[in-house]
């Protein structure tokens, strides 16, 4: 990552033609860049219609400009936007004259990085506006515009600040013993710990369920050849993902469709059927059906009703996150009870099958009321914040009270940037498109 120093510059908007390219420009020589490319600097968050120069006066295009003087920017210091003609040649043209005035492209994320850097919003934020970015459902859009706007951070914020003050009066007891503290004041610490670790804890468990929105659900679909799993996973999808054929043992890989169900990303995965078999390919495609089995959040057992159940799918029955799915109940009645009767072919019970599913998936990555953790690195330091808050509640001593109190409330820094944030900062900013 180069300097704050520098002047930096990436197209906001989205790659191929379009009407109007915006091309955001941010760093000291701002103003300066402005002043070489429209003649003079705008008003402050105005739209102005302005003829952009080259070096040499030639006109580059007609464009709207935007002026925004830091520290009220996006990133917090002096800033523009150039809404250009949509062709390349103009990008290109105008790139050009700002690389000929001092600036460079903007790396992954830099925008966003000196917002961060500048105090305008913290890291829980910053991720927030990434996500926002990729988000593809509804659900998910609405859970990383909380993220963006600041209702994680503010959550964090308050549980930091509980932490302080229990770190206050530990400290107090340590250093004011002799002078008449309350006498219960490190009862009341073990029990602000006991509280704060409880409630931290049941944050966890929310946040399995946002990680999980933000990533996607892992659905596999398994049975026996000829079950008809190929079938389903298009009629599921409405399209012709996979290959159906009536000989036995088509499907040796894995193939996968993204859909959408309760709002929450999904992938179905079509396996190889389940069975013994001499042949080296077919081996690994059932190979691979167990692990996908093993890794999926849910898993469909898959029957026909035409043949008598097989024995490998009859060992998923008793897992958690195993819908059983009897198929083919167009050309025989179901063979199992309490199972979801379908047929691919007909259509015939998919829409109680997509509600079924839709059930599953919201309870395993639903839209949660609270402001929740939604990447891994938020779960692993909450869960250390929880683990030294358990440490202090339990402590012999006063001062290993104290020290686990330091430690949750470093923990709970590292998730919105204001301890340890070099450390992370390349990691989290490499995940963001040029030009945010």
């Amino acid at each position: 990552m180069s300097g704050a120093s520098d002047t930096i510059f990436a197209p906001a908007s989205g790659a191929g033609r379009a009407a109007i390219t915006v091309l955001r420009v941010s760093g000291p020589g701002c103003a300066g860049v402005l002043r070489g490319l429209a003649g003079r600097l705008p008003a402050p968050r105005v739209a102005s219609l302005r003829r952009l120069r080259g070096a040499d006066g030639a006109v580059l295009d007609r464009a709207l400009v935007l002026w925004f003087p830091g520290p009220a920017s996006y990133t917090g210091e002096d800033s523009a936007e150039l809404h250009l003609h949509g062709g390349r040649a103009v990008l290109r043209a105008v790139a050009g004259a700002l690389v000929a005035h001092g600036c460079r492209p903007a790396e992954p994320g830099e925008f966003t990085r000196r917002a961060l850097l500048n105090g305008r919003l913290d890291l829980t934020e910053a991720e927030g506006i990434a996500d926002l970015v990729a988000a593809e459902t509804e659900a998910q859009r609405v859970q990383a515009l909380r993220q963006a706007e600041g209702a994680l951070s503010r959550r964090l914020a308050g549980w930091s600040e509980r932490i302080a003050a229990l770190l206050a009066w530990q400290e107090a007891a340590i250093e004011f013993a002799e002078d008449g503290v309350p006498s219960d004041l490190e009862a009341r610490v073990r029990a602000g710990a006991a509280a704060l670790r409880a409630e931290m804890a049941a944050g966890l468990a929310e946040g399995e369920r946002a990680e999980r929105l933000r990533e996607g659900v892992a659905v596999a679909i398994l049975g026996a050849p000829n079950a008809g799993k190929s079938s389903l996973l298009n009629a599921l999808a409405g399209r012709e993902a996979a290959i159906v054929s009536a000989r036995a043992g088509t499907t040796r890989d894995v193939v996968e469709v993204s859909l959408e169900l309760a709002g929450v990303p999904v992938l179905l995965a079509d396996t190889a059927g389940l069975r013994e078999t001499a042949d080296e390919i077919e081996a690994e495609g059932v190979r691979r059906a167990l692990a996908r089995a093993e890794a999926a959040d849910l898993r469909l057992a898959v029957f026909a009703a035409d043949a008598e159940p097989d024995a490998p799918t009859l060992a998923l029955l008793g897992r958690p996150g195993t819908v059983v799915v009897v198929n083919k109940v167009d050309v025989a009645p179901p063979s199992l009870d309490g199972a979801v009767a379908v047929s691919a072919r007909t259509g015939a019970g998919l829409d109680s099958l997509r509600a079924r599913l839709a059930e599953e998936v919201a309870a395993r990555a639903g839209l949660t009321e609270a402001a929740a953790l939604s990447r891994p690195r938020h779960r692993a330091a909450l869960a250390e914040a929880v683990a030294a808050l358990a440490e202090a509640e339990a402590a012999p001593l006063p001062e290993i009270a104290a020290e686990g109190l330091r430690a949750a409330l470093s923990a709970v820094g590292r998730i919105t940037g204001r301890v340890g944030v070099e450390e992370i900062l390349d990691r989290v900013f490499s995940e963001f498109c040029i030009g945010k």
